[in-house]
């Protein structure tokens, strides 16, 4: 396997949270109610791999079932503290007409926490949420604050930052997906993740409306879409809008309080608080990259939400599924994620946003289709790498990654039977790469990427992925039992 890009992240403690802001009441929105496909891993046994947080997306009406998925920022400072305003009755503003946002379930193993869609795909796990669930997601949601004198960090984060959250509702030749996503400016530019705008990578043209904390509906063109990264950039005409504030997701600390914020079964304005578990997790997931030559396709068998644990020996993975699975560096934590709650907002006790929610892991339990739901193991794009990715789509429609040009396999402890792995021993050094003009030599093994270890190919892919092309790189290695260091300007992996 080759690898791609990463970097690393330096964490001091975080300042502790200021006062909580004064704030009347608030809400959200939902969106479709129907079936969807949810994706499957293998158990937690191997080097993590998420699944999108998305409410997934399906093809066809099936039937009902009962719910169940770098730097300082240049969009926008903190703001104050507002509440997320619409009261029960308010009508959408700007002609929007009203919409009903659905659910759906998850399905065993690492699943995209993104789309709740309508549908069943063959041979897929359906998600979906019934329509008790359905009339409920289609009120106004109101973060409630009865006590202003009581009022700890997680109320505060959650009125800051709640009004930059919206529900993203996606349609495309009769499959529909719910997503979140994260207002980025007040040119209405909007993060997501790329499996809620194609559905899982199943359609290319869909139809995109979104929910606003205030109850409107406003139609969505998608500016770009990042596979590698699973992130997506869409845009709105509207005025009024509040951009997030951007937190420096490389001060994250392990333990750090982090509130999730988005539309978990289409339930939009949903807040949920937990810890960061850990920092720099690798998982894979299956490309959600839309299909060409075409609005779109037929569900692939995993409905594109094959999100997998990845081998320890690397050994488990077919070719197809090998060369249509991205791996992401990403920040786990325990904070409750359902389907519906990707592209959605994890923030701190600031209320800033430092990482977008697109996975989770869930155990499998009854028949085929059938989940545990959260199990208190989601997992967010780190907004440090997000805001790069982001800030590329909007200025040229797409995003880089960086190459090294190694071919890798997982090291293994000398004399070790166990599957326990120590970093990427280079196999192979593609000529003229930059990782051979910076003298890295088969047999090496890489242990760090920037900061960030690395335990496998997977992980060394990851973190190359993460580096633009052109950006510099440490990378650590042993070479006959000796460490040692270079540093690495990295290709462009769309060029090779």
């Amino acid at each position: 396997m080759t690898e791609q890009h990463g970097g690393a992240d330096e964490r001091p403690l975080p300042p502790r949270p200021p006062a909580p802001p004064s704030f009347p009441g608030a809400q959200g929105g939902q969106t479709s109610n129907a079936p969807q496909s949810g994706e499957r891993i293998n158990p937690p046994t191997e080097p993590l791999q998420g699944a999108p947080v998305s409410g997934q997306p399906g093809t066809g009406n099936g039937p009902a079932a009962p719910g169940a998925a770098h730097g300082s920022s240049p969009y926008g400072a903190a703001h104050p503290g507002t509440a997320f305003q619409a009261p029960a009755g308010t009508a959408p503003a700007r002609g929007s007409r009203a919409k009903r946002f659905g659910a759906g379930t998850l399905v065993g193993g690492m699943l995209l926490a993104g789309l709740l869609g309508g549908g069943v795909a063959v041979g897929a796990n359906a998600l979906m949420d019934d329509g008790d669930a359905a009339a409920r997601a289609s009120q106004p949601q109101t973060v409630v604050v009865n006590n202003e004198d009581s009022v700890n960090s997680v109320t505060a984060a959650a009125v800051k930052a709640g009004p930059s959250v919206v529900t993203i509702e996606v349609a495309a030749s009769g499959s529909t997906g719910t997503g979140s996503g994260i207002i980025l400016d007040n040119d209405g530019h909007i993060l997501t993740n790329t499996h809620v705008v194609t559905l899982g990578g199943t359609a290319a043209n869909p139809d995109v409306e979104v929910q606003t904390s205030d109850g409107r509906v406003l139609t969505a063109t998608v500016v770009g879409t990042d596979p590698v990264s699973d992130l997506a950039v869409i845009k709105v005409d509207a005025d009024d809008l509040t951009p997030a504030a951007l937190g420096d997701s490389g001060k994250l600390n392990v333990g750090d309080t982090v509130i999730a914020i988005g539309a978990p079964l289409g339930l939009s304005g949903t807040v949920t608080d937990g810890i960061v578990s850990t920092l720099n997790r690798t998982i894979s997931v299956q490309s959600s990259a839309a299909p060409e030559g075409s609005d779109s396709s037929d569900a692939p068998e995993d409905n594109g939400f094959g999100f997998r644990f990845a081998p320890p020996d690397g050994s488990s993975q077919d070719q197809s599924t090998a060369e249509s699975s991205i791996f992401l560096n990403v920040i786990q934590t325990d904070a409750a994620i359902n389907h519906g709650n990707s592209g959605g907002a994890l923030v701190n006790t600031d209320g800033e946003v430092i990482g977008v929610n697109v996975a989770i892991a869930s155990a499998a339990s009854g028949s085929a289709g059938e989940d545990s739901g959260n199990i208190g193991v989601g997992f967010a794009v780190p907004m440090s790498y997000a805001e790069r990715v982001a800030e590329e789509i909007i200025k040229d429609g797409s995003a880089t990654h960086g190459y090294l040009g190694v071919s890798v396999t997982p090291a293994t402890a000398s004399d070790s039977s166990s599957t326990f792995t120590v970093g990427a021993k280079v196999a192979e050094v593609v000529p003229g790469s930059p990782g051979e003009k910076a003298g890295l030599r088969a047999g090496d093994v890489v242990t760090s990427v920037d900061g960030i270890p690395v335990t496998d190919a997977q992980s060394l892919t990851a973190a190359i992925r993460m580096q633009p092309a052109g950006g510099k790189v440490t990378v650590d290695y042993t070479r006959g039992g000796k460490a040692d260091s270079v540093d690495v300007t990295l290709g462009d992996s769309a060029k090779q």
